[in-house]
């Protein structure tokens, strides 16, 4: 089975991780796959090394920081129909609203749901879920959404986890222990959040949630990790940075951080703040959890159906505030949420996508 595979970056979002994972995976149960994406301001390669089993085009996309955010995704979207040749393959997977728009007939995975105000935007998010004739979602509570507001029941496949390189961090050998110490002398103690500062990662209310925090334990610091997006947060991060000295917070921001050294990272975090106002899945928090590491969810049902118990809850900046502090007083039993990471497979993940095509194709050819 020849399966396309398209994405909007290359650089480690969670669609992106999602993407090179399931792309790698259905290679080796015997998949010939191809990733698509957009490469921005000179990127030609993603992030990390790539099997070499899986072919990649990276489509060259010219920046320009002068550009209206709804132009510059009309832009992208015709770019990448214009490289993009779907008559090469049997199944062509889209899974954002961007490569959704551009290949036109696909199979489509809804890993959340925007709310978009400008036009141009609202209309290609509509048409990145009517216009897909078969859908996926990495939970039931997305589907959900989908089925509630379109009368589209996606199937749902959830995501894997990178459970050996995130748990590997956390040991005793003495790599793992030598990377960690690294962080912990650049940065002391800290809270980490991953993904960047920007509205739908709920940056603001951890900064005013930290600041409580902080009363008591000032030695503390806040470190984000991540940010690259499509979108323009210019103002929300000045918003967030005003803010951050009206209360007196000096916070560290990594951007992206490297993959060798993400798992050390976040295994040596004191607690993973995940207050994230709209997830599919969580990807950033079941990595955490791999390593040991304490989360703290905002209390949305997606996240409730994926963490259960393994995680502490928030749905205000004091309750926020305030389960970061009994994170830290008590960390609680990590295994619960080692094995609750270590049951989601990427390879798992892909058989559940192999399969799916095949229902996909052979529906096909039925018609």
């Amino acid at each position: 089975m020849r399966i396309a595979l398209l994405t909007y970056s290359t650089k480690p979002r969670g669609g992106v991780v999602h993407t090179l994972n399931l792309a790698e995976s259905l290679s080796r149960l015997g998949a010939t796959v191809t990733v698509w994406t957009l490469g921005r301001g000179g990127d030609s390669e993603f992030f990390r090394d790539v099997d070499p089993a899986v072919e990649i085009h990276v489509v060259p996309f010219a920046a320009d920081s002068s550009e209206p955010v709804g132009r510059r995704i009309l832009r992208s979207i015709e770019t990448l129909r214009t490289a993009f040749v779907p008559a090469d393959y049997d199944i062509v997977h889209a899974q954002d609203c961007l490569s959704a728009n551009a290949v036109g007939r696909c199979v489509r995975t809804i890993h959340h749901l925007d709310n978009f105000t400008t036009p141009e935007l609202a209309r290609c998010h509509d048409r990145a879920i009517t216009e897909p004739y078969a859908h996926i979602c990495v939970s039931a509570a997305v589907a959900d959404e989908v089925r509630l507001g379109w009368g589209i029941t996606p199937t749902v496949i959830p995501n894997g986890v990178e459970y050996e390189r995130f748990s590997a961090a956390a040991t005793t050998d003495p790599a793992a222990v030598a990377a960690r110490s690294l962080w912990r002398k650049r940065l002391g103690r800290y809270v980490l959040a991953v993904g960047g500062i920007e509205p739908r990662k709920g940056s603001a209310d951890l900064l005013e949630a930290f600041a409580l925090l902080a009363r008591d334990h000032p030695d503390l610091r806040l470190v984000i990790a991540g940010g690259e997006t499509l979108f323009d947060y210019r103002d929300y991060r000045a918003r967030f940075d005003t803010r951050a000295t009206e209360l007196g917070i000096d916070v560290t921001v990594l951007g992206t951080v490297g993959q060798a050294e993400l798992p050390s990272l976040v295994a040596e975090a004191t607690v993973l703040p995940f207050l994230s106002t709209k997830e599919g899945f969580g990807l950033a928090a079941m990595e955490a959890l791999a390593a040991g590491t304490a989360v703290i969810a905002r209390d949305l049902p997606v996240l409730r159906e994926v963490f259960g118990d393994t995680v502490r809850y928030a749905d205000s900046v004091p309750t926020m505030a305030a389960a970061l502090a009994e994170s830290l007083r008590s960390p609680g039993n990590a295994d619960p949420g080692r094995t609750l990471a270590a049951g989601y497979r990427w390879d798992r993940a892909a058989q559940s996508h192999l399969d799916f095509y095949h229902r996909q194709t052979a529906g096909a050819r039925g018609r």
